[in-house]
């Protein structure tokens, strides 16, 4: 079982904004366990994806589909393409268990998504469920609250 330096974690959470803000979203997706999550609550401190609505709850298998629709030539609500940028506090590691390869990561973020005229702001924290598979880092669960996610929102076209 590898493990992880704190460094090698917090390097990780900026590489995999990178990719998001450079759209590579293949690479980000296989970032992701066969298993993965990408959740979204709908109401401060949410603790159950399934037993209450959420913004966003996500398998690998969404999250693929919404990947393929990115990048479809006809996929007429994204031309031009949305962009996105994200500005990261430094990730704090909250829990490490380095023999199991289990890692939990947390940051803030301001995000930035772009598409013509139209800019939105979105601020909140990211928390990183990581595990160790096969010797690298993968997400086994991505979850973002927002700080007003139980605001009113237009389409969120991209990842955060």
């Amino acid at each position: 079982m590898s493990s992880f330096s704190d460094k090698q974690l917090v390097d990780f959470v900026y590489a995999e904004a990178r990719l998001l803000d450079e759209q590579r979203f293949d690479e980000w997706l296989n970032l992701f366990t066969e298993d993965g999550y990408y959740w979204m609550p709908l109401a401060p401190g949410q603790q159950d994806p399934r037993l209450h609505t959420s913004l966003l709850y996500e398998d690998k298998l969404l999250l693929r589909v919404r990947v393929e629709r990115l990048a479809g030539a006809r996929t007429y609500s994204q031309q031009p393409r949305s962009r996105s940028h994200h500005l990261l506090q430094q990730p704090s590691v909250e829990r490490a268990d380095r023999d199991a390869g289990n890692y939990i990561v947390r940051t803030a973020f301001h995000y930035v998504e772009t598409r013509l005229d139209s800019q939105t702001l979105f601020a909140g924290w990211a928390t990183h469920d990581l595990v160790t598979q096969e010797g690298a880092l993968r997400i086994r669960l991505k979850r973002v609250d927002l700080v007003n996610c139980d605001a009113a929102f237009g389409n969120i076209n991209l990842f955060m």
